[in-house]
């Protein structure tokens, strides 16, 4: 198939995505970007396409791909910003108690950090497995540190 060819049949094919990209990302802006990069993407790996096959199944397949990485991608980055939000304390309680927080505050800070990172996440509410993935760690490595970084807490803060 020359390049000509596969570019009609890309463009004469392409009305079809931008409603799935709308289904994916539930935003009109987002969805022209993931509908870009999609033709970007097939444009880019045309040699890859083999022709006679459903080419609307490959660019679905493309954008859907596309988007899981994309959002694989932000909820990393969403969990690094939520460990640096949390090392500024947003108090406003009675003056007994923010001594308190900043006082576990400080000494949540003062852990080593490869155990501050894993449990800032767990004081976040996530669970032990997600975190295990979001530091592409071994459960049971989490699970230790977590248990570390409790016992640690503990002797600096006490109960």
């Amino acid at each position: 198939m020359s390049i000509q060819e596969f570019d009609n049949l890309l463009i004469n094919h392409s009305d079809g995505l931008k409603p799935f990209a709308i289904a994916l990302t539930r935003d009109q802006e987002t969805a022209k970007d993931l509908c870009q990069e999609t033709l970007y993407k097939a444009f880019a790996y045309r040699e890859h396409y083999q022709p006679g096959t459903n080419i609307k199944a490959w660019l679905f397949t493309i954008m859907r791909n596309i988007f899981i990485n994309d959002y694989r991608r932000n909820k990393k980055k969403g969990q690094v910003m939520e460990i640096a939000e949390a090392s500024q304390p947003h108090y406003s309680l009675s003056a007994e108690i923010n001594i308190r927080l900043k006082e576990i505050h400080t000494a949540i800070q003062e852990l080593p950090h490869i155990f501050k990172t894993a449990c800032i996440l767990y004081l976040h509410g996530y669970k032990y497995h997600e975190i295990a993935y979001a530091l592409n760690e071994p459960l049971g490595t989490i699970k230790s540190r977590i248990h570390f970084a409790k016992k640690i807490l503990q002797k600096q803060v006490g109960r």
